[in-house]
């Protein structure tokens, strides 16, 4: 699933090829989009803006109209000029925005909505979701509170809980807390708020570093740990049994041996 820094980036990449264009031409595969206002709900409207929400992404529109789409785990956007081939088959297509200057191609997208600003602002998995890692303002002592409020949880799914943090996935969850060598498995009780608030560091600084930083543990199971050569280790972990890898003798805190 694209993570946070996935979203953010492609965010600003439509923002700078679309905002301030006109929609010359709207095309979808998506029913729901297709039967508001005769077919074409965009057309003749200008792109507002383009702006990540932990892993949604708002496309705001003249006319008090949003295009919230969430890629889950396959979808993507692509920006093209008029004309250009696209690198993805056709079949993949969800959804197409075109302006004067650029065509914005979704692939793969499986969610996709229209939205008014006021639905926006009460629908709860966006109203209810935690301080998003990427954004300028982020609030390092929410997402601590947030975190702080799932004693039981293990750090590693406290992490992944949009509501507590927006923006990490697995990815990330598991390449901060081995920066910050904390082991995936400690409960959140038995971590003090600094160390909390060390590890979303890492990750926020992890995630807003171009080009992506060197995966540290992510998909390195059974391969040497580059800062002590101890085999990375990995397991299915939390509810979802997302895999998480980590470093058994970098990683030491308390709970470290409660893997399981």
């Amino acid at each position: 699933m694209p993570e946070g820094d996935t979203i953010f980036r492609t965010a600003r990449t439509l923002h700078r090829a679309l905002a301030g264009g006109t929609v010359t031409s709207f095309t979808s595969v998506f029913p729901a989009l297709t039967r508001v206002d005769h077919d074409q709900p965009l057309r003749g409207r200008v792109v507002q803006g383009v702006s990540p929400h932990g892993k949604h992404l708002l496309m705001s529109f003249s006319g008090g109209l949003v295009l919230r789409t969430h890629m889950r785990m396959h979808g993507s956007w692509h920006i093209y000029r008029p004309g250009e081939r696209w690198m993805r088959p056709r079949h993949d297509m969800r959804i197409v925005i075109a302006t004067e200057d650029f065509e914005a191609v979704a692939f793969d997208v499986p969610v996709a909505e229209f939205m008014t600003p006021k639905d926006v602002e009460r629908r709860p998995t966006l109203r209810e979701l935690g301080p998003d890692v990427m954004a300028e303002g982020f609030d390092v002592d929410e997402a601590v509170r947030r975190i702080q409020a799932r004693p039981e949880a293990d750090i590693a799914d406290a992490l992944l809980d949009q509501q507590a943090i927006a923006g990490i996935g697995n990815i990330f969850k598991s390449e901060s807390l081995y920066a910050s060598r904390v082991n995936p498995f400690t409960p959140v009780r038995e971590l003090p708020a600094g160390q909390i608030a060390k590890i979303v560091t890492a990750a926020r600084t992890l995630m807003r570093t171009e080009p992506r930083p060197e995966l540290r543990v992510y998909m390195r199971a059974g391969r040497r740990c580059r800062r002590c050569g101890t085999t990375i280790s990995r397991r299915k972990q939390g509810p979802n049994a997302r895999s998480t890898y980590w470093c058994e003798k970098c990683q030491l805190t308390s709970g470290s041996t409660r893997p399981g």
